[in-house]
């Protein structure tokens, strides 16, 4: 079976996962494989959002630290933006409702030529990006 190793943007569920008491063993390996993965700015918002409601600042912490040296954070540009207008604008429009992060983070692997590793794929199949499970 295929497993990316780069070029990898790791979704959200990804970064909590490996974050978890009890965490899936091969998807902390797989990450912890990879070669300078990607995670967007919306990431970093969603994480530190989750972990201040919930006080989790030791958790903060490694994440900050995480964020800082083993990850790229890749920001939000004008042609992401058009991007994702153009889509959720034709998906909307076929009765497809798309919630503006993911669409974010579809734009994000397709703007950067980025593999999505995800757990929710459904989520993605509309943006035609390549996708990647490491639960699988």
């Amino acid at each position: 079976m295929y497993t990316p190793r780069s070029h990898i943007l790791l979704d959200t569920n990804i970064i909590s996962e490996i974050m978890h008491r009890s965490p899936d063993t091969k998807v902390c390996k797989w990450v912890s494989s990879l070669e300078n993965p990607a995670i967007r700015t919306i990431t970093v918002e969603e994480i530190i959002s989750g972990l201040h409601r919930k006080a989790y600042y030791e958790k903060e912490a490694w994440f900050r630290r995480f964020s800082g040296s083993a990850v790229t954070i890749v920001p939000i540009d004008a042609e992401m933006a058009f991007w994702v207008g153009e889509k959720r604008g034709l998906f909307s429009s076929k009765g497809i409702q798309v919630h503006q992060a993911d669409a974010f983070i579809a734009a994000t692997a397709w703007r950067h030529g980025l593999i999505l590793a995800t757990r929710n794929t459904k989520d993605f199949t509309e943006f035609d990006i390549p996708l990647f499970n490491p639960f699988n």
